[in-house]
């Protein structure tokens, strides 16, 4: 039975309705509140993917069912797109298939940014089998939505998604990520549940191959990265000698008082006029690092990040996207969503929370 715990629950609801209040009437999320200039306003398929975790942690699946339904119909929307990827690589940016979209009309956005993102197709996919697997018909009605995830698969195929430089989670840095090849190899994996859907186990096998050869690396580039956290949650691809490098890795060299920085060296943000070695401090790495040390069984450090995390929540209740470098100065993309949901799935995890989403 879950331990009662009023403090805990009253915080939860109200980050959750903090979070509800980001969703358009089509069931999209806004990244970040729906007036913001930054164009956080618009929905990223990466972006709901994590804002839907904390209604599925909560057993709230008709919201989850309501999200990706609209997933699936921008899918459809644009299917055309995916038709003619399948049939060849496409050589240019804007013929992959676009990673955010106005979340009212679902159409794509032109403009350039970084839209060559294979783990967002690998995130959908991980989700959709892995609600088929909970709630078998709960996202997947009939066969036009068998017919245009199938279509994801063998798009993911032409691609040769294990090495495949994509823009990656950050939407920079063209490379061969490894927390792309992990999400598409999750996805794959997870989305066999979808009964007619088929994934040749050389797609499995060309994915794992790659996966581990790039370990504990991010990219060539890169050897430690914030995204390479998904690979142990929620992918759970990375085997325990490169779960344990990750983790270390990522608390040694980039976090922070106020979060995790993405890498060494990130722009973004970047407090220091240069553009080097003062990184903005991401908000949802501490709650990240909470859930993962809960699902592995280290209880009291799980609690230690929450507690950090808790810190992150700005005077107006909200949780910003990140603060500048040693800095209590966010920036204007606050509340951001993602980082909402994973502090209540944290909060919900590690306090046991008997809390449901009304």
């Amino acid at each position: 039975m879950a331990t009662n715990h009023p403090v805990y629950e009253k915080l939860a609801e109200q980050h959750l309705q903090i979070l509800k209040d980001l969703q358009y009437r089509s069931g999209l999320f806004a990244a970040s509140k729906k007036d913001v200039d930054t164009g956080y306003n618009r929905a990223w398929l990466r972006d709901n993917f994590y804002e839907c975790l904390a209604f599925e942690v909560l057993g709230d699946f008709e919201t989850v069912e309501k999200t990706y339904r609209a997933i699936l119909d921008i899918f459809k929307k644009h299917e055309y797109k995916i038709d003619y990827a399948i049939s060849k690589k496409p050589e240019h940016m804007h013929q992959y298939i676009h990673p955010r979209y106005n979340p009212e009309t679902f159409e794509e956005y032109w403009e350039e940014w970084g839209n060559k993102q294979n783990d967002s197709i690998g995130c959908i996919l991980f989700k959709i089998g892995e609600l088929e697997k909970k709630q078998k018909g709960l996202v997947v009605k009939d066969d036009d939505d068998r017919r245009v995830i199938q279509k994801l698969v063998w798009y993911l195929s032409t691609l040769e998604y294990w090495h495949d430089p994509d823009a990656g989670i950050w939407e920079e840095n063209q490379e061969v990520h490894a927390s792309s090849v992990g999400a598409c190899l999750a996805g794959l994996k997870m989305v066999r549940n979808v009964e007619g859907v088929e994934v040749p186990d050389e797609l499995i096998k060309q994915g794992e191959r790659m996966l581990h050869i790039i370990l504990p690396r991010e990219s060539e580039k890169k050897f430690v990265d914030l995204a390479l956290l998904s690979l142990v949650w929620p992918y759970d691809v990375a085997n325990e000698e490169e779960r344990r490098t990750i983790l270390e890795n990522v608390e040694y060299h980039l976090l922070r008082e106020r979060g995790v920085i993405r890498y060494k060296g990130d722009h973004y943000y970047n407090k220091n006029p240069d553009g080097w070695s003062e990184e903005a401090e991401w908000t949802f790495g501490l709650s990240w690092l909470s859930i993962i040390y809960d699902k592995i069984g280290n209880k009291e450090k799980a609690e230690i990040f929450l507690e950090k995390a808790k810190e992150t929540v700005a005077k107006d209740g909200t949780i910003p996207e990140l603060y500048f470098s040693n800095s209590t100065k966010y920036n204007d993309n606050t509340p951001l969503g993602w980082s909402e949901s994973l502090f209540i799935v944290a909060l919900h995890q590690v306090n046991d929370l008997n809390l449901k989403s009304e």
